[in-house]
């Protein structure tokens, strides 16, 4: 298998100049706006404790913003979040949380939204910029969000992880990491891949008889 640093998708994650958990509170956001396939217009972050002592020297709270506003960790536009998500009718606000999670500087994410439940992740950051995306609405994950990703929702049938791998190989798409979970008849499945994934193929794993959802995940190159 290929050396998946030869991609280049890790060495393009450069940490802001104003801090490594800069950096890390904007992917997060990133990610959590990637995952959400609706608008929204009220967001609540709560804060492990150590993360919130950040805000002041990292600038932690309007980098979260930023990154569900969609803004690069390296845009100098992340230092006016605050005003740009005003701008566009986003209402957020921040919680102190005890998340229980070993990484101590971490976040739960809450989409809020009138005409149906919330949404939220929960992820960490673990220094240089990196991430870890541990649990979206309560199903356990673990992915970085450096390599194009596949998060998929599917009935826990015999078969249907093979028919994904198979659409996956005959895409010339090498698989770099997957992990699968099960909550009684519903798993999850995390696909971590050395390349680029089309929207096609994306396509191709939707239209199968018992995928429940999915999501191709693209990482933010800045």
């Amino acid at each position: 298998m290929k050396d998946k640093d030869n991609f280049g998708f890790r060495e393009h994650f450069l940490v802001s100049p104003l801090g490594s958990h800069t950096t890390g509170a904007v992917r997060l956001g990133n990610i959590a706006r990637e995952l959400l396939d609706r608008d929204f217009n009220r967001v609540i972050f709560y804060l492990q404790s150590l993360f919130k002592e950040t805000v002041d020297e990292c600038y932690t709270d309007k980098a979260l913003v930023a990154g569900i506003l969609g803004i690069s960790p390296s845009d100098d536009m992340v230092l006016n979040s605050f005003e740009i998500a005003k701008n566009q009718g986003i209402d957020f606000a921040f919680k102190d949380t005890d998340l229980e999670y070993q990484y101590p500087c971490s976040v739960k994410i809450v989409f809020e939204f009138e005409d149906t439940e919330n949404i939220y992740i929960i992820g960490s950051s673990l220094g240089d910029g990196n991430i870890l995306i541990t649990d979206i609405n309560g199903n356990k994950v673990e992915f970085s969000g450096n390599y194009p990703t596949i998060l998929v929702k599917y009935a826990d049938k015999k078969g249907v992880i093979s028919e994904i791998t198979t659409i996956l190989a005959k895409n010339e798409i090498n698989i770099a990491s997957m992990k699968v979970t099960r909550d009684k008849d519903i798993a999850t499945m995390i696909v971590e891949t050395d390349s680029n994934i089309e929207e096609n193929v994306v396509e191709s794993i939707g239209n199968l008889e018992d995928i429940i959802y999915i999501k191709g995940i693209v990482p933010f190159l800045i």
